[in-house]
C-alpha cells in the first residue's frame, strides 16, 4: 500500500441500528490493520452491547485526540465522544437521542478529514427519520458531508465488482425527477465522474455512458423530450471538454453489454432505482456507495440501518468491509498520484 500509513475512521452510525453489529463483525472477519490504520467514532456502550451480542473474541480500546492506533486483530480502536445516553436507545426504533448522536458521530469524522488528521471516512448506516426527530433536516450522509465540507458539486457513485453508477438525482420522487433534471447537473455529473475515475480509480481515459429517462431513450421525441433537450445537450457539452462519453442509451439494453462485454466504465442514470436495481441485483451484499467530489475520501455500505434485524447479529458486514476496501484503495491512489 502506501509509503506511510493510511488512516480510515469508521463512524458508529445510529446506535439504534445495525451500524455497532457490523462493525464488530466486520473486526471479526478479518485483520483490517493490514489495509490501513482503522478506528471507529461513536460511543463506548452501543459497541460494547453489540460486541456482547456477537462475540467473545473482539476487545474494544479507548483512543484519545492523537489517534494512537493499536494494530492488534480483532481490536476494535474506539474514538468514544461519549455523545449518547444508551438508556434513552431503543434497538431497532428510531429515536431524537440515536438520530442527533449519530450526527455528531460524522461531523467528529467530518472535522478530522478537514484537518487532515485522517485519510478517509466509511460511515455505517444513519436513519433519516431519527436524524428529522433530532431537528436535523438532511436527507442523508451526502448532504452532510457536502456541507461541511464547503463541497459544492458532488455525486453519488454506487459500486460492486461488475458495475459503477452515478446517480443524477437522488432521493427524489419519481414525478418529480423531469423537472430537477437539467443541462448542466447532468453535465457536472459526468464531469466529477470523469475526473474521480482518473484520480481514484486510476482508469486514463475513462469511457461513461449516460441513460436516458424514457423508454427506448425517448425513440427521437415518441415517448418523451428529456434526451433531445436535456441529455444529449449534456454529453455535447461533455465532449467538448474531451470527455470520453456517449449515450443517452435505453437503460433495458446498455446494462448488458457494460456487465458483460465491459463496454464502459460508468453508468449516469437519471433518477435512483433506475441505477441501483441492476446494481444491487449484482452486488445486493457487496455494494459500495462512494460521494464523489468531496475533498476527502467517503465510502459507506450500501444499505441502511435495518431496524428490523437490529440486535439479532443477522445483519452481514460484507458491505461496509468492500466500503472499507475502497476507501482504502481511492485514499492510496489519491496519496500516491
Amino acid at each position: 500500500m502506501s509509503k506511510r500509513r493510511l488512516k480510515i475512521a469508521i463512524t458508529m452510525g445510529d446506535p439504534a441500528g445495525v451500524g455497532p453489529e457490523i462493525i464488530v463483525k466486520m473486526f471479526l472477519k478479518e485483520d483490517l490493520y493490514k489495509y490501513c490504520d482503522v478506528f471507529v467514532i461513536g460511543d463506548i456502550m452501543p459497541m460494547l452491547s453489540a460486541q456482547r451480542r456477537i462475540t467473545k473474541k473482539i476487545g474494544i480500546k479507548i483512543i484519545g485526540e492523537d489517534l494512537k492506533i493499536v494494530r492488534e486483530r480483532n481490536i476494535i480502536n474506539l474514538y468514544d465522544i461519549k455523545q449518547v445516553d444508551y438508556s434513552k436507545v431503543i434497538i431497532g426504533e428510531a429515536t431524537k437521542e440515536a438520530g442527533f448522536a449519530s450526527y455528531k458521530y460524522l461531523i467528529k469524522a467530518i472535522d478530522l478529514a478537514n484537518s487532515k488528521k485522517i485519510d478517509g471516512i466509511v460511515t455505517a448506516p444513519i436513519n433519516k427519520h431519527a436524524l428529522h426527530m433530532a431537528g436535523l433536516k438532511y436527507p442523508g450522509h451526502t448532504e452532510i458531508l457536502a456541507k461541511f465540507s464547503k463541497t459544492k458539486k458532488y455525486a453519488m457513485m454506487l459500486m460492486g465488482d461488475r458495475l459503477k453508477i452515478i446517480l443524477v438525482t437522488m432521493h427524489v420522487s419519481l414525478k418529480d425527477v423531469s423537472e430537477k433534471l437539467n443541462i448542466q447537473k447532468i453535465f457536472d455529473k459526468i464531469d466529477i465522474t470523469h475526473k474521480s475515475l482518473i484520480k481514484d480509480f486510476k482508469i486514463k481515459n475513462p469511457r461513461i455512458a449516460v441513460l436516458g429517462l424514457n423508454p427506448h431513450a425517448g425513440e427521437a421525441g415518441a415517448f418523451g423530450r428529456e434526451e433531445i433537450e436535456i441529455i444529449t445537450p449534456a454529453i455535447k457539452k461533455a465532449k467538448l471538454k474531451n470527455i470520453n462519453v456517449t449515450g443517452p442509451y435505453p437503460p433495458d439494453t446498455i446494462f448488458h453489454k457494460v456487465v458483460n462485454e465491459k463496454s464502459h466504465d460508468a453508468v449516469i442514470c437519471m433518477y435512483h432505482d433506475q441505477g441501483l436495481i441492476p446494481l444491487k441485483l449484482l452486488s445486493f451484499d457487496t455494494g459500495v456507495n462512494v460521494t464523489l467530489g468531496l475533498p476527502f475520501v467517503r465510502t459507506s455500505p450500501d444499505h441502511g440501518t435495518a431496524y428490523d434485524i437490529a440486535g439479532t447479529g443477522k445483519a452481514s458486514c460484507n458491505s461496509i468491509l468492500s466500503a472499507l476496501k475502497v476507501a482504502c484503495q481511492i485514499a492510496y491512489n489519491r496519496i500516491n498520484g
